[in-house]
């Protein structure tokens, strides 16, 4: 069977810190091909174990949800795919709805695993704020399945695949003109879905998010937040998580003056490890964390930086 793999990139032609993970899971079920829309050329050295790479000029904005489903609809007809796999993103959300539309196919969203069993795809994932375990048979003939960051191990970068070039005239997009683009200035953090480590802060930051990413830029981490946060105007809604918001996955969760409600666990429970700092002792989020410290946050996390520093040297 073969499965797409949509490569996200930069406009610089970097591509996502995802998409090795997708491709490397692509490889378990079948044969791996990667799709890769818009004018920046394809790397050299790309994860291994792509047979090769579909790279499809659109004729509208390539950052449009329309030409992304169009081009992954195009390149799905024409290799006959059976499965589409895609960073869970907001974005890509949006370009899984209308590709489903499009191919009539089955759309299964934030899973954290993907299996073929008996000739179907079947999409393991958490709902109801990640109180139950579930596994989505997919019947539909094609499976689009977005995958949450960190649920496969990346494939090691190799040498460049055979790269088949398409044209798609994404006459869908027409009615939408994109008039100015300009690229958000970078923290040189990483992207707050895909980070292997998360420094996250809630109401008890009182607005005060400086001891988060002191402790976040030692680390090489993202900063995420609360709903109670972003809603408070400390920091920008992109860093939310919970299930209105982003879904992480990390390595290392560290929550600082965060309660846990049910709605922001629903976002991060899948975490590797939590760690849960809170001045509050009967704080939801201690029956969830591996570690929790009952403290006020700006005691605790600048004696952390600054133990990490040392030990850094």
């Amino acid at each position: 069977m073969t499965v797409l793999v949509l490569l996200d990139h930069a406009d610089s032609g970097d591509l996502r810190a995802t998409a090795p993970e997708l491709v490397a899971l692509a490889s378990t079920l079948g044969s791996a091909e990667g799709v890769w829309v818009g004018a920046a050329p394809v790397p050299g050295r790309l994860p291994s174990g792509l047979a090769r790479v579909h790279r499809v000029a659109v004729a509208h904005d390539e950052h449009l949800a329309t030409s992304v489903s169009d081009a992954l609809a195009l390149v799905a007809g024409e290799t006959g795919a059976s499965a589409v796999l895609l960073a869970s993103t907001f974005e890509n959300k949006d370009v899984a709805a209308r590709l489903g539309v499009a191919l009539r196919a089955g759309v299964v969203t934030d899973a954290d695993s993907v299996a073929v069993e008996d000739g179907r795809f079947v999409a393991g994932k958490t709902v109801l704020a990640g109180t139950w375990t579930t596994r989505v048979e997919v019947v539909a003939p094609v499976a689009i399945v977005l995958v949450k960051a960190g649920a496969a191990d990346p494939a090691p970068p190799s040498g460049a695949p055979e790269v088949v070039d398409h044209t798609v005239d994404s006459s869908s997009a027409a009615p939408v003109e994109v008039v100015e683009r300009a690229e958000r200035a970078g923290t040189g953090r990483p992207d707050l879905a895909s980070a292997q480590v998360v420094v996250v802060g809630g109401r008890g930051t009182e607005g005060d998010f400086g001891p988060l990413e002191e402790l976040a830029d030692v680390l090489g981490a993202a900063i995420g937040a609360t709903r109670v946060a972003t809603d408070e105007g400390w920091i920008a809604r992109d860093a939310q998580i919970g299930q209105t918001g982003v879904t992480v996955s990390p390595r290392l969760y560290i929550g600082a003056g965060v309660s846990g409600a049910v709605h922001h666990r629903g976002g991060m429970q899948a975490a590797g490890t939590i760690v849960a700092i809170n001045n509050d002792p009967d704080a939801p989020i201690f029956e969830i964390a591996d570690f929790g410290i009952v403290g006020d946050l700006f005691e605790v996390l600048p004696q952390t930086t600054a133990e990490l520093r040392r030990l850094r040297g």
